[in-house]
């Protein structure tokens, strides 16, 4: 079985290896909370909707292999907003404690 792999900065990469950790992205966008953006405004950049998600599964035109891209994307999108979350509820915990 062969795997897609890609390119990045010179190195060879796996479909898997695309993304980052949830963790890491999480933190990016938590950066930007921080720095001023709206929580809400960040977690709609992050979220993929479950109508919409089900409009992609839906279409007829992408097979079984991108399907389930398509759906390993949504759970890491998930998990990502998760993570994210749990930060700014621990932000805000941390300033009514000051």
């Amino acid at each position: 079985m062969s795997m897609r792999t890609t390119r990045r900065n010179g190195h060879r990469m796996t479909a898997e290896q695309e993304f980052y950790s949830p963790q890491r992205e999480a933190a990016m966008f938590y950066g930007l909370f921080l720095r001023g953006h709206s929580a809400d405004s960040i977690r709609q950049e992050i979220d993929i909707s479950p109508s919409l998600f089900r409009k992609w599964m839906r279409a007829r035109e992408w097979d079984q292999k991108f399907r389930d891209d398509l759906q390993k994307m949504y759970q890491y999108r998930k998990q990502v907003l998760a993570i994210f979350d749990s930060l700014v509820t621990s932000e805000k915990a941390m300033t009514s404690w000051q």
